[in-house]
């Protein structure tokens, strides 16, 4: 069923869809017609509160989850109410400076993004995601170790410190001495580039002939880069946290579809393709329930924002993962708020 035109609904249907989403947002509840007459300024009866309620069911606005009960919106309506009805409200000061304080932390990019993300989760009340290209560290240095007859540890070392292993199949019979060559060379001629560009200046060398290589050392040069070639440093991380949050008091009545979710939340790489999907366009992704059809068997809702650099480049995709109930209106902007502020770290 597609989601009615908002101008197709009467005035009092809009009045009265509005309270039952608003209210349903709030409390986790299905809204009685006698609610609504206490706390509108309608002056509509219960009765006729029904009847227009019946009409928004009619529309799949609405839906009574039992006889006797109130509505709740459908995840049609809530997409109806966030395109068309929804008055965002801006984090207060108090939540901008806690998303700014988690990014603004020293240490490496992925803690600032992992303490940024926690820190929307906080907020949010759900599960917070960040989505970004792996950092391509700056060579300071390589390395060669001996294990054995045929075998060699390929050692590189960061300008950030970091140390990576990798182990590197020898050609029968390498001499000794061409690990140590081939160590000096690397660390010479790359100390100070990026592994792709490190890729592309030995292939250059290599080619051209400028090397003082002997024939082992160059298999070797060869060998040791090519494990890290392979190694995906292309492939995005993805961090996820808050996942406890999921487990509130609300969550008690639904554990089944909380269940569901959190066992969807171990599936990362599927995670990070729906972000991917997210990654096009200047305005924030909402995906309602069954929208999407990795999370449309726990029922929830996903928001998404792309970061861009201030060159405009999409730098990642920052969200949040929590049940349809969810506050659009005041995690939507917390969730902008926070895209701009990675913006900043990732520049």
């Amino acid at each position: 069923m597609t989601t009615p035109p908002i101008t197709e609904l009467t005035d009092r249907a809009r009045d009265i869809f509005r309270i039952v989403v608003e209210s349903y947002l709030e409390a986790g509840q299905p809204v009685g017609s006698r609610t609504i007459s206490r706390v509108s300024t309608l002056n509509l009866s219960p009765a006729s509160i029904r009847n227009v309620m019946q009409d928004l069911e009619e529309l799949g606005l609405l839906a009574a989850p039992h006889t006797s009960a109130g509505r709740m919106p459908t995840e049609i309506g809530l997409r109806l109410f966030v395109d068309g009805m929804m008055q965002a409200n801006e984090p207060s000061a108090e939540e901008r400076a806690a998303i700014e304080a988690r990014a603004a932390r020293q240490g490496p990019v992925e803690e600032a993004l992992a303490n940024t993300t926690a820190a929307l989760s906080g907020l949010s009340a759900c599960a917070g995601l960040v989505l970004v290209p792996r950092a391509e560290r700056v060579l300071r240095q390589f390395g060669f170790v001996p294990l054995g007859e045929n075998r060699a540890l390929a050692v590189l070392v960061g300008d950030d410190g970091s140390v990576e292993n990798r182990v590197v199949d020898l050609p029968p019979g390498m001499p000794s001495g061409a690990l140590e060559q081939a160590a000096n060379y690397l660390t010479a001629t790359l100390g100070g580039l990026t592994l792709s560009q490190a890729r592309a200046r030995i292939e250059r060398e290599l080619k051209a002939g400028r090397d003082a290589l002997d024939t082992a050392a160059r298999a070797l040069v060869e060998r040791g880069l090519a494990v890290w070639s392979q190694d995906g440093n292309d492939r995005p991380v993805l961090i996820v946290r808050g996942q406890g949050r999921l487990l509130d008091a609300a969550a008690a009545d639904d554990l089944d579809r909380v269940s569901q979710l959190l066992d969807e939340l171990e599936g990362k790489e599927e995670i990070a393709r729906l972000l991917d999907s997210a990654r096009e366009g200047e305005a924030t992704r909402i995906f309602i329930g069954s929208e999407n059809k990795l999370f449309a068997l726990s029922g929830s809702s996903v928001i998404a924002k792309p970061v861009r650099s201030l060159d405009g480049r999409v730098v990642g995709v920052v969200g949040v993962i929590g049940p349809t109930r969810l506050n659009y209106a005041r995690v939507v902007p917390m969730v902008d708020f926070t895209a701009a502020t990675l913006a900043r770290l990732l520049a």
